[in-house]
């Protein structure tokens, strides 16, 4: 038997942009992702846009009484930007009904609500002054979240700023997976500069407010695995470690930055625009918790044909392709549990053993339909398989003495994820796209359950 501490959390996560709907209904002004389906519908998948997603804004009801049949004693979502403030600045009422109403739902159910403010949303008002490339980007986000602690702060314990605040400096500003697009490392690190004081931002309005609970970052720490010893393949490692992970987990638990990564970025002519006293505001703002996302390691060698000064992360490190690998071929990721052990030791050792939790961890497969039973219910045994050999390795690193309160699945229904649609699902209930709304409990729901009443496996 595998037991997990008393009052660990069993839950899941979702976001708002990916199951709320009604986009652009109830006041609500658009995202960048709202704008982005307008302008370049061919970049999504043909007629799945972010318009009714999961239909949670009408479903949340009936959502948390399905999360109570599978056992969730938690569940972590986030609140739209642009529904609560359409302009920034004015409080849309009807926003503030519907979370309070979700909210309270959720605590009377005892389900434990861990709430995010920023997943990838960008307000579109915002965007069109330059998004977080722009200073003013940091008080618009600490307005915001003030505005958030104020209406909510009764009914949430456990607050997030941003859920993998690394995913939009990278896709949006890098790799050309988000809006809006771009390919600049200069703007990519001054985008993700102005994102950390953002965070540290709301951290403060957070703890001079004197709200009750804590606070705390979700960040997709995958741990690097270099291909050999060669000095030049743990150059490229050090280099992955202090681009990805460090350069916003470093500020956040130990309030200030790695020296390797000033001296790297000074290196390459990449250090960000700064504000006097901004070092002085990181230092006196450190979380209370981390979430942190798992799904596969990152695995890297030292770059081939590195330029300098560096114009991508390719002229830092190069992806190795481990030949034993285990493979998701359907999401086109590694599965690799042990880095979940290997996670939690080092959180213990080099960051105070601060109390975290698995804030997202699952698998998306592709046409689970071919698993259903006669009875209607897809048989995801792969998913179980999975979170278990998962928990298997996080048992490890509690037992290591690491700090862990709970474990989150990605995710409770199946969502909408972005640019892939509905392509690969993720969910306990599977959600029917040609009778919109309708869940059906997967498999894996039923063992879930289990694990929740057991407190383990």
């Amino acid at each position: 038997m595998y037991q997990f501490p008393t009052n660990f959390l069993w839950g899941a996560a979702a976001s708002a942009p990916q199951t709320e709907g009604h986009a652009l209904l109830n006041g609500k002004s658009p995202s960048t992702w709202d704008k982005w389906y307008e302008l370049a519908p061919a970049n999504f998948q043909p007629n799945q846009g972010p318009a009714i997603t999961s239909n949670v804004y009408e479903c949340y009801a009936d959502d948390i009484k399905r999360m109570q049949a599978i056992g969730l004693t938690s569940y972590r979502t986030s609140i739209s930007w642009t529904r609560l403030l359409p302009d920034g600045k004015n409080i849309n009422e009807e926003a503030v009904s519907y979370y309070r109403d979700y909210f309270k739902a959720l605590n009377k159910a005892h389900i434990h609500p861990i709430i995010n403010l920023f997943h990838f949303d960008m307000p579109w008002w915002l965007m069109e002054k330059g998004g977080w490339e722009t200073r003013e980007s940091v008080n618009a986000f600490a307005f915001y979240a003030q505005t958030a602690f104020d209406l909510f702060g009764d009914l949430v314990p456990q607050w997030t700023t941003f859920n993998e605040p690394i995913v939009h400096v990278e896709c949006g500003y890098l790799f050309g997976y988000h809006y809006p697009a771009v390919v600049d490392l200069k703007k990519a690190v001054q985008v993700g500069y102005h994102t950390l004081m953002a965070h540290i931002a709301a951290v403060e309005a957070f703890k001079t407010g004197g709200f009750k609970g804590s606070i705390g970052i979700i960040l997709n720490i995958s741990p690097t695995y270099a291909r050999s010893e060669s000095a030049a393949d743990q150059r490229a490692k050090d280099a992955a470690d202090l681009l990805n992970s460090k350069s916003f987990l470093d500020p956040c638990v130990l309030g200030h930055f790695p020296p390797a990564l000033i001296a790297l970025l000074s290196e390459h002519q990449l250090m960000p625009l700064t504000e006097d006293g901004d070092a002085a505001r990181i230092a006196a703002n450190p979380v209370d918790f981390l979430g942190l996302n798992y799904y596969q390691p990152r695995r890297v060698q030292a770059p081939t044909q590195p330029k300098s000064p560096a114009q991508m992360p390719a002229d830092f490190y190069s992806p190795y392709d481990w030949p034993a690998k285990k493979m998701n071929h359907y999401r086109g990721w590694e599965i690799y549990p042990e880095a979940l052990y290997d996670m939690a030791v080092m959180i213990k050792d080099e960051y105070h053993n601060i109390p975290w939790y698995v804030a997202e961890n699952g698998m998306g497969v592709a046409d689970e339909d071919r698993f259903m039973n006669a009875a209607g219910m897809i048989e995801d045994d792969y998913r179980i398989t999975f979170m278990q050999d998962h928990l298997r390795q996080l048992h490890r690193g509690i037992a290591a003495g690491s700090n862990c309160f709970g474990y989150h699945t990605w995710t409770f229904v199946d969502c909408w994820s972005w640019l892939n649609g509905y392509t690969n699902r993720y969910g306990f209930y599977r959600m029917a796209l040609n009778a919109p709304y309708e869940r059906s409990l997967k498999k894996s729901g039923l063992w879930f359950k289990t694990v929740s009443e057991n407190n383990g496996f």
